[in-house]
């Protein structure tokens, strides 16, 4: 039996396919594993900012496109990337264990607050850029798209700092170029940032099987509730949407906000419920959220004009 795993040819996603990989062959000894790698459109393009061009979607169509196909059978992605409805036919069959969620800030030395006024940070997220700017209204915030070796040399190159996924750092062996990871006070990360999307076909009986076993339940109800927001607020990488969802005694509570684009006005909440109500608790929140001022500002950046935050 051979299992195909469609994922980006980025060294971070093929990282996350490799130990999906690893997971699938210690569980079932010389399993034949192999991994299919294919060019997303977000891939291509790199000049422009996501929420631009369409956002999150472009870095799945083509995988899930080869799934539908029955050119692989898995597909592996960081799930901050899924849109919130998959294509039809897929289903995500398994989240396994959540990696640090946090955001961390890469520097030459320098944390958030001794940045020298009007330092030039880098960052690819909307959501990033509107916390930086609500922390230190002086910040010179600038797009920057790529891989994550890209993003790093920036800081060779002229910025003060970038702000990255700390969880992709860990998985590539970067950890130590990080200088600060902010706590979720200092900055709440995205939608399931950290952890990894496992999809299969949903008519594919057999690999959903063997994919069930890697599930992790905790992980799974952190992401439901994160999800269930964002679907609601049919947020992506065009909003400053941010949310952490975190599980213990049988109750999931989820943190999230709602950002202006110059992170001027930010709209907070907390709900907590019982975790097999996970996904019903984003609603929920994203109801409450939307009732005290975030429903005014996702309709001024529907608006426009443009989707980008402008430079301060």
């Amino acid at each position: 039996m051979t299992v195909r795993i469609a994922t980006r040819r980025s060294a971070l996603a093929k990282w996350q396919a490799n130990h999906v990989a690893g997971l699938l062959r210690e569980r079932e000894p010389g399993l034949d594993v192999r991994l299919l790698e294919l060019m997303t459109k977000g891939d291509r393009i790199l000049d422009v900012p996501l929420a631009e061009v369409g956002g999150k979607g472009l870095f799945v169509k083509e995988i899930e496109d080869a799934l539908l196909r029955g050119d692989a059978e898995v597909a592996v992605h960081s799930m901050k990337d899924l849109p919130a409805l998959l294509a039809p036919g897929l289903t995500i069959a398994a989240t396994p264990v959540r990696e640090d969620p946090r955001d961390a800030l890469v520097s030459k030395g320098k944390r958030l607050e001794q940045l020298p006024n009007g330092a030039r940070v880098g960052t690819a997220s909307l959501r990033r850029a509107a916390q930086l700017k609500a922390a230190r209204p002086d910040l010179h915030i600038e797009t920057i798209r790529g891989n994550v070796q890209t993003r790093l040399r920036k800081v060779e190159e002229g910025f003060d700092a970038v702000v990255l996924a700390y969880a992709g750092l860990r998985r590539l062996g970067l950890a130590d170029k990080v200088v600060q990871v902010f706590t979720l006070d200092e900055m709440l990360p995205a939608v399931a940032q950290g952890a990894l999307a496992i999809e299969a076909r949903e008519s594919d009986a057999e690999t959903l099987r063997r994919l069930a076993p890697l599930d992790d339940v905790a992980t799974r109800h952190q992401v439901d509730a994160e999800r269930g927001l964002m679907r609601r607020l049919e947020g992506g990488c065009q909003v400053p949407l941010a949310a952490h969802a975190t599980v213990g005694g049988g109750t999931v509570t989820l943190r999230a906000l709602v950002s202006s684009l110059d992170g001027s006005r930010v709209v907070r909440g907390e709900r907590s419920g019982p975790v097999g109500q996970a996904s019903e608790i984003g609603v929920a929140l994203a109801e409450d959220l939307l009732g005290r001022g975030a429903a005014a500002i996702l309709a001024e950046i529907e608006r426009g004009p443009g989707l980008t935050a402008p430079k301060r």
